[in-house]
């Protein structure tokens, strides 16, 4: 049972800052580099979301996800998205007893984790079955509601690369996620010791440092922070901007956006900003904060027309113009 009895928020918010800094020094023993990655995903799991990680096959994408699993000493459960995956596979299904008796048997999203490896390599209703357990972290099978233990995270991997016979995410279930990471390529010293590290025989030992509850109280903390109105008027007119035809739209945005982002963007820039400056030492955001997880809180939610395409405007280049 972690000891969660501090004297004042304030010193549990600088408990919060030192198990980040061991979860990184763990993490760190299977995974070099990707430090804004990890970050990033460590985020939205303190902030109570989810992220879709995006980046080409060989980046460790799921050797990150597993070992971030093992630092937080949740039960994990990795599931491999098929074109034939059936809802049932993931949720579960009823089977008959000795008895004769219905009995719900639960599949692999009865987890703390869940790893959807290649999420767009399935159809949209098998998609959609996750849809549920994401927003409502409950499923329903056979007319009956089960609710998912707390704390559940779906952290998703996607290809960038080989699109053909895939099932582009609906902008709908794209929402959902608090986050979508871009996984680029390591630096060049970072590969030497990646290739050092993995064609030995040493073997990484990652030791869990946060538990369960502590990050259910974690959560809870990040909630209570308090923001100032400036830094929520900031993230608020950021979104804003994103919507073409809008009050406070760029011409920029007007010329290459086809729709910008929702509601949701708002309320996750400040829960990620609150994240982010807890996990610096900060005891409440500034516009900074908000700046910082801009990027990949808005990439998945705004729409770029053909005309952006065709001059080459990048989603990441257009935010950073209304940053």
């Amino acid at each position: 049972m972690a000891d969660l009895n501090f004297s004042s928020e304030a010193e549990a918010l600088d408990s919060l800052k030192g198990k980040y800094e061991s979860l990184q020094k763990e993490i760190k023993k299977a995974i070099v580099g990707q430090d804004d990655v990890v970050k990033n995903v460590l985020i939205s799991i303190f902030g109570n979301g989810h992220c879709l990680l995006v980046g080409v096959p060989g980046l460790a994408k799921t050797l990150l996800v597993n070992s971030i699993a093992q630092s937080l000493g949740l039960s994990f459960n990795r599931i491999q998205f098929t074109p034939d995956l059936m809802p049932s596979d993931i949720i579960g299904s009823e089977i008959l007893d000795e008895s004769r008796n219905f009995k719900f048997v639960k599949g692999p999203l009865f987890s703390n984790i869940i790893l959807a490896d290649e999420i767009n390599r399935t159809p949209p209703k098998t998609q959609s079955a996750l849809l549920e357990a994401m927003q409502e972290r409950k499923v329903t099978a056979g007319g009956r509601t089960y609710e998912l233990q707390a704390p559940f995270f779906v952290l998703a991997t996607q290809n960038p690369i080989e699109q053909e016979g895939t099932y582009p995410l609906p902008e709908a279930q794209l929402d959902r996620f608090m986050f979508n990471i871009w996984v680029d390529y390591p630096s060049f010293q970072e590969e030497l010791d990646i290739v050092k590290s993995t064609t030995s025989n040493r073997k990484s030992d990652i030791q869990p440092v946060v538990s369960g509850e502590e990050i259910l109280f974690y959560q809870n903390l990040i909630r209570k922070m308090p923001v100032t109105d400036n830094v929520i008027e900031y993230a608020v007119k950021l979104v804003s901007k994103t919507r073409p035809g809008g009050a406070m739209s760029t011409d920029l945005v007007n010329q290459f956006l086809s729709w910008g982002a929702g509601p949701r963007a708002s309320q996750n820039l400040i829960i990620a900003a609150k994240c982010n400056a807890a996990l610096n030492g900060k005891y409440s955001p500034d516009i900074e904060d908000v700046k910082a997880v801009a990027v990949p809180i808005l990439r998945h939610r705004i729409v770029r027309n053909y005309k952006a395409e065709a001059e080459g405007y990048t989603v990441e280049k257009i935010v950073d113009s209304l940053l």
